[in-house]
């Protein structure tokens, strides 16, 4: 078991890190704008459960790995920022579904799809990659039993915290869709917003700096 000591100084980081915009609150705000408070919330649970085949790596040794080849963690920011401009192009491209979402003229999104779109953001992080790799490892205490187990432990914390806090994000975003939607063009709008930020995410992700 991580320390308690540890444990309060690893959620009080966390929670900096995760209240500060990033490619996490980003991605959910967009979600949300364009799919709704429901849509953002099941892309935030996907983008979380992405998180823990991380957190389960770096316990296990694996995220040393990642770390120490600049190649492999190349590829997989490239590849998540791909994703990202995937994303964000279908959303501009099918803006008039937003209007018609609102209008209830279309079926919604399935909720699986959603939480399989969510879930390749979260593993394909580049930041979240970074944070459980090079800071995760500075609370654990080496002296208090089992270093997997603790890292285990601080990265389901740091998962849970994420999910609160992304998930104010994810309603508050909702909310002012809902509010902007009750004019078809403003939801057409809405969702053409939501497309840019996660093509602008994707290519922040993609032109930033080594992981050094």
């Amino acid at each position: 078991m991580v320390p308690a000591s540890n444990l309060w100084a690893f959620v009080i980081a966390s929670v900096v890190l995760i209240v500060i915009p990033g490619p996490s609150v980003l991605f959910v705000i967009g979600r949300s704008l364009a799919l709704g408070r429901m849509g953002g919330l099941l892309s935030v649970v996907g983008n979380e459960l992405g998180m823990l085949p991380l957190v389960a790596a770096v316990a296990l040794g694996v995220g040393a790995i990642v770390a120490q080849s600049v190649a492999l963690f190349t590829i997989i920011k490239i590849a998540g920022a791909l994703y990202l401009a995937y994303l964000g192009i279908q959303a501009i491209r099918h803006r008039a579904d937003a209007s018609a979402a609102v209008a209830g003229k279309v079926a919604r999104r399935s909720p699986w799809r959603l939480l399989a779109e969510g879930f390749v953001v979260g593993i394909s992080n580049p930041k979240t990659i970074a944070f459980f790799v090079a800071v995760l490892p500075q609370f654990v205490d080496f002296h208090a039993g089992s270093i997997p187990l603790q890292m285990a432990e601080l990265g389901v914390v740091f998962v849970v915290l994420a999910l609160v806090c992304d998930s104010v994000w994810a309603l508050a975003a909702g909310s002012a869709r809902d509010w902007f939607a009750k004019s078809p063009k403003r939801a057409e709008h809405l969702a053409a917003t939501g497309g840019v930020m996660m093509i602008g995410l994707g290519g922040v992700l993609a032109l930033s700096g080594s992981k050094h």
